[in-house]
């Protein structure tokens, strides 16, 4: 039975569990141990200071960050979803206002455009990058269009040639969601460096984390300004900091650590040769699985490189008559795990009932909401046919994966596909 499906009866191909992958080591230790015997964990005060803008190692991060990505500003965050609310508000988004954004992403990219009272609105993707289609974007632009936030999903940089077209067309912003894309190319630009805000996540399973946290970057002294002042209390400092303009001026505490600084010092000088290791293991996957029928690899375009976060497949029907669910199952079975599905966030239960607010469906019942907004099924119908019948992958960060690993899992998927006809019968049986 050694060649049998294990969801058939037959013995797993992978016996071993595989080790979790952890970029942190010596050196971040030792950074951490410096912080804590100095005693000073944090050093931010909620008022006009000159520690308004965090202790020294939060400073020396963010040089380093400026450096590393070649920008004016980086400014440091507790989480990229506080990232994201510091973005939206510094590029003066009023109530009602419309942001077109991606449903194939983390729901935080959505949520930050409605904690401003802003609307989001879902433009479809491309089916080959997983990105926001441009000519879905310009479809979806109406007189209430203030800006565009674009998701880099699984480490692939969107299209942002065509996109910042559009935006200049339109008199639009850009947002650039580089969480799962630091140090990603497109064009001999890196990924985030390309909006009028970008930024990056420092979640445990990103590249490079501090546990929690994100940088912020920019070109616009303006932007960055208010993405600190968002940061940190800005309501208590515009008048002493004597900054114009109060639109959006409701502080946070978003505030990065000295610990969580010390880390990202750390894990910046690791992040070319971090990515370098998760881009080898992806070539060799390409490598080992492209010679199977009916299994699409990614697709990178040739003047672009992903960081790899994920690595996304699809099953083509036309060549496969195996659903990739039944695959799916079939692969777990075998002891590798692999998702069915990933996002489409305006199926969502917060945009199907358009409450988000307390109970009465503000913003969208609202007067600041000008039009009715569709989030049914079919406004998206490339993300909607990715994740019902075509998409599978798995996140190349989970794991430390040896090419023994990688190996391994080529393997098991060999095995299934040896065993498709197996598969179709019982798919017959079951049903």
């Amino acid at each position: 039975m050694k060649n049998a499906l294990a969801l058939l009866g037959g013995e797993k191909n992978i016996q071993k569990e595989f080790p979790r992958y952890n970029p942190i080591g010596k050196e971040e230790q030792m950074a951490v141990a410096s912080v804590m015997e100095s005693g000073v964990l944090s050093k931010y005060i909620g008022a006009w200071h000159e520690d308004w803008c965090g202790g020294p190692k939060v400073k020396e991060f963010e040089n380093e960050c400026k450096k590393f990505f070649k920008v004016r500003h980086a400014v440091t965050v507790n989480s990229w979803t506080s990232g994201l609310v510091a973005a939206i508000g510094a590029i003066g988004i009023e109530p009602g206002d419309e942001v077109i954004v991606t449903p194939w992403t983390m729901s935080a990219s959505a949520t930050a455009i409605l904690h401003w009272n802003a609307i989001p609105v879902f433009a479809d993707i491309d089916m080959q990058t997983y990105n926001l289609n441009p000519e879905s974007i310009r479809k979806n632009i109406t007189d209430q269009t203030k800006a565009i936030m674009v998701a880099d999903i699984f480490g692939l940089s969107a299209d942002m040639d065509k996109i910042n077209s559009i935006a200049k067309e339109f008199d639009l912003k850009v947002i650039s969601d580089a969480a799962q894309a630091p140090g990603a190319i497109y064009k001999n630009s890196l990924a985030g460096t390309l909006a009028d805000i970008g930024g990056f996540s420092l979640n445990y399973h990103k590249h490079i984390h501090t546990g929690e946290g994100g940088i912020l970057v920019t070109n616009d002294d303006d932007y960055a300004n208010r993405l600190r002042l968002i940061r940190n209390h800005a309501e208590v400092v515009v008048a002493d900091k004597n900054f114009g303009g109060l639109e959006n001026m409701i502080g946070h505490n978003f505030r990065l650590g000295e610990i969580e600084s010390a880390i990202g010092v750390e894990q910046l000088k690791k992040l070319n040769d971090l990515v370098s290791s998760r881009q080898a293991l992806a070539e060799r996957l390409t490598d080992g699985l492209s010679s199977l029928e009916g299994l699409v690899t990614p697709y990178i375009p040739s003047d672009q490189t992903s960081t790899y976060y994920v690595y996304p497949l699809q099953i083509d029907p036309k060549k496969i008559s195996v659903d990739k669910d039944l695959i799916c199952k079939a692969l777990n079975a075998e002891g590798f795990v692999i998702a069915n599905r990933y996002q489409n966030i305006h199926l969502l239960p917060i945009y199907q009932e358009k409450i988000a607010y307390g109970s009465n469906g503000f913003p969208w019942t609202s007067d600041i909401c000008k039009r009715d907004v569709k989030y049914e099924k079919g406004i998206c119908p490339n993300a909607e046919k990715l994740n019902d019948e075509l998409y599978m992958g798995f996140g190349l960060c989970n794991f430390d994966w040896s090419f023994d690993d990688i190996d391994l899992i080529i393997g098991t998927f060999k095995k299934v596909w040896n065993n498709l006809s197996e598969l179709e019968t019982y798919a017959k049986q079951t049903k």
